[in-house]
């Protein structure tokens, strides 16, 4: 407590007792002890509410040690299982957790890591991929301004992400691999990668890419072969030296027919080979007969227009166009799809030509936009034209039905910049993005969709979307959730189906390391997003007959569900609704690559560099104990002592509160007794 606030305390305490001898001792005509019982009890009461008043403080100091952090992060991959390393990391785990010493001076914490990272409970070595530096970062920032030494048991063999070794820069903590392989350079033929498109068009070549790797001392040739069926479709042969480990081959295929076209890499494994899976690889390619053409008319360069070329021809089935505004006018026929970017009176003929040809539409509009003419050009929507701008960020409309959105966490991405007004649809429509300023909605649409007898539309009011797109590879490392975003909208808006209750999303192949999903949108009588339907899928294995059938869960306006379980095969599914007459049927094919089932044995060159570059060592699964041994040792690693300075009530106010009437409670009752009242 201050000097002043005992000062106060002091003063609270002569005042009391000075009202209560002048009210007990002078002015009164008790006597005896009565008075003395009185004025004590007054004296109380007027100190406590006197005290209450000044409510006095004074500080808490606790101390408590903290532990230095050790994650132990475990590969949890198939690959550990194809090495032959799964008791080794049992063996290491066991002799963690049963090291009274280390567990004394480190608070350990268990976490595993595949495609995903998570707090360890069990250990599969199920999962398709491995993702090291997600692991490492999300443990770096777990830890962040903490001591933690990180373990990491791995046989340092990475399917996803950018490469650990290159980003031990951004880890603060000492990094500790412990090596589950040997190093042994063993003699081996390998399709190192294969690329490709996901789509051709029928009686077009395709691209092929390939890359062979050798890793043994030797002169070799071996043959490269690429058959469909029992037909050879493409061959060569191929030689290697110690001096000339790397081939790439880049070949073209025709693609004579329509639908899904399979095909089988090889080449063929020398006579002491110990790996022979990863001498073959299948892969696909969809032949269709015809793109969706998408045509984006606008007067001005923007980063936006790079933006959405990309995320549009992620997909080949679609390409980009495009064109100024008169340029535009005569070729409108040979796109789905038209968008506008912030049109200007300069667009009055494609407006007139849109009209005429009935095509569908995506405006987009910003700060350049000319409002006047864009309000008078066409009847769906209007906007209160000003010279003031507004920035306004996403937030999505949960009751979106119209196809399905993943929320790609538009809350936090980076505002759009648009004219400040009202904007207003009169025409039936569907509210997908809402737009938000500083969290709370202005009652104005930013992205809302419209069908008016069979023509689609869609009005986008805010420009600088490009950096939607950046800040999604920030956070995710990847462009694939906002081109999706894109790619869902171009497709819906560039079809002129007719819609059904029942809408399944599927892909007509897929390799079985990457997410197997199909999605679907169930919708009432009355074309309403129905979220209380229960979907299920029936998948059935065209040649085992083995029929499976698959719960869909819901997410936020779609179903969905995850068939990652399902082994490679051709099947065939039927969506359907628990107690309606309504489903819809498919097919989908899943190819066989298993791309854990490709190493020989473990990467110590990288786990070493990672190890030495963070300040630690890396060891080999037998050497647990002396891993062990250099954390006790390592003096860097000590229990940190902390203070928690607390400032507090000298007396809680209820306690206070309690007295004071208990106090005048009891004095009443004695005036009350003695005839006082």
């Amino acid at each position: 407590m201050t000097t002043e606030t005992i000062l106060y305390i002091i003063l609270a305490g002569v005042l009391s007792a000075a009202l209560a001898v002048f009210m007990y001792g002078y002015k009164s005509k008790q006597k005896g002890s009565l008075r003395w019982i009185l004025g004590t009890l007054r004296f109380v009461t007027l100190f406590l509410i006197l005290l209450l008043l000044i409510n006095p403080k004074f500080k808490s100091e606790t101390y408590t040690i903290e532990k230095p952090k050790l994650p132990v992060l475990i590969d949890n991959s198939a690959s550990i299982g194809e090495l032959g390393q799964k008791d080794n990391v049992s063996q290491i785990l066991q002799n963690l957790k049963e090291n009274s010493e280390l567990n004394d001076k480190f608070d350990l914490s268990y976490y595993s890591f595949g495609s995903d990272f998570r707090e360890s409970d069990s250990l599969s070595f199920k999962e398709k991929n491995t993702n090291i530096s997600k692991a490492l970062s999300l443990t770096n920032n777990l830890f962040k301004n903490q001591t933690a030494p990180t373990i990491l048991i791995t046989d340092g063999n990475q399917t996803l992400g950018t490469d650990y070794e290159f980003s031990s820069a951004t880890f603060k903590n000492n990094i500790y691999p412990v090596i589950l392989g040997d190093s042994i350079k063993y003699t081996d033929l390998k399709i190192e990668q294969l690329n490709t498109n996901r789509y051709a068009f029928l009686k077009n070549q395709f691209p092929v890419e390939v890359i062979l790797t050798y890793s043994g001392t030797n002169p070799v040739k071996s043959e490269f072969v690429v058959t469909q069926g029992n037909a050879t479709v493409y061959k060569t042969t191929v030689p290697f030296s110690e001096n000339e480990t790397s081939k790439t081959l880049n070949f073209t295929l025709s693609a004579s027919a329509v639908g899904l076209q399979k095909y089988t890499a090889q080449i063929f494994p020398l006579a002491d080979e110990k790996n022979k899976t990863n001498n073959s690889k299948q892969f696909a390619v969809e032949v269709i007969d015809q793109a969706t053409n998408v045509l984006v008319v606008s007067k001005i360069a923007h980063p936006d227009l790079g933006a959405l070329k990309k995320s549009i021809i992620t997909n080949e089935r679609r390409t980009v166009t495009f064109k100024k505004p008169a340029e535009a006018v005569s070729l409108l026929n040979d796109y789905q799809l038209v968008i506008l970017y912030q049109p200007d009176r300069s667009f009055a003929s494609v407006f007139a030509e849109i009209e005429k040809t009935s095509k569908n539409t995506l405006v987009i509009s910003g700060l350049q936009t000319d409002w006047y003419f864009l309000n008078g050009a066409q009847d769906n929507f209007n906007k209160e034209a000003s010279n003031a701008s507004e920035d306004v960020q996403a937030k999505l409309n949960s009751n979106y039905g119209t196809f399905a959105v993943e929320d790609i966490d538009f809350n936090n991405l980076p505002p759009l910049h648009t004219e400040f007004g009202a904007l207003t649809i009169s025409v039936p429509n569907e509210v997908m993005l809402e737009q938000t300023v500083n969290g709370l909605t202005n009652g104005n649409p930013l992205l809302a969709t419209m069908e008016i007898n069979g023509k689609r539309d869609a009005i986008w009011d805010g420009e600088g979307f490009w950096r939607w797109r950046a800040r999604s590879f920030l956070e995710t490392e990847s462009f694939q959730s906002f081109d999706d975003f894109i790619g869902n909208l171009v497709q819906y808006l560039a079809s002129n189906k007719r819609r059904s209750r029942l809408e399944v999303s599927s892909e007509t192949f897929y390799y079985n390391n990457n997410p197997i999903k199909i999605s679907a949108q169930y919708f009432d009588k009355n074309y309403v997003f129905d979220n209380r339907a229960s979907l299920n899928i029936s998948v059935k294995n065209t040649e085992t007959e083995k029929q499976t059938v698959f719960p869909m869960l819901l997410r936020n306006n779609y179903y969905e569900v995850d068939l990652n379980s399902l082994p490679a095969g051709e099947y065939n599914y039927t969506v359907s609704v628990l107690n309606e007459a309504v489903s819809s049927s498919g097919n989908f094919t899943i190819l066989d690559f298993n791309v854990e089932q490709q190493f020989l044995n473990a990467d110590v060159s990288k786990l070493r560099h990672i190890a030495q570059s963070t300040n630690g060592k890396a060891y080999f699964a037998i050497q647990s104990d002396m891993l062990i041994s250099a954390l006790m040792a390592n003096t860097n690693y000590q229990n940190v002592e902390k203070s928690e300075q607390k400032i507090v009530p000298l007396l809680d106010w209820k306690y206070l509160l309690f007295l004071i009437v208990l106090a005048l409670a009891a004095e009443w009752f004695i005036r009350k007794y003695n005839g006082l009242i």
